[in-house]
């Protein structure tokens, strides 16, 4: 069974130390991924398909390092609205990349997790 997650985010105020620990103790696969002047860490599988990233927290962030899912909507907006009445609060407004558009949000439980809408071709 496939889960219904499609990314993971690992906010993170230290991206090499992060790096070092899962590689070291999963085996994970982390590759440079080429983006604007620089490049990002990812984490890829077996076909060199990213699975996940990582978000450097910057220092004096309040937000504690977590890995962040992202779940598949397919409607982002509505999605959000919806998330809000019941009982969700907005932690980051929509956000528009090349590959899809997230928010993301904490859950009635305190939970955070990111909705995701692909890119539409």
């Amino acid at each position: 069974m496939t889960g219904p997650f499609v990314f993971f985010d690992l906010r993170t105020p230290d991206a090499a130390m992060s790096r070092a620990f899962y590689t070291e103790l999963a085996g994970l696969t982390v590759t440079d991924v080429p983006a604007g002047t620089g490049a990002i860490p990812m984490f890829t599988g077996g076909d060199g398909s990213p699975w996940g990233g990582f978000t450097v927290l910057p220092e004096g962030d309040p937000r504690p390092p977590q890995w962040v899912p992202y779940l598949p909507v397919s409607d982002l907006d509505r999605a959000g609205r919806r998330a809000v009445e019941l009982g969700a609060t907005m932690i980051r407004d929509r956000m528009d990349l090349p590959q899809g558009s997230l928010i993301v949000i904490s859950d009635p439980g305190g939970a955070t997790v990111a909705l995701w809408q692909e890119a539409r071709e």
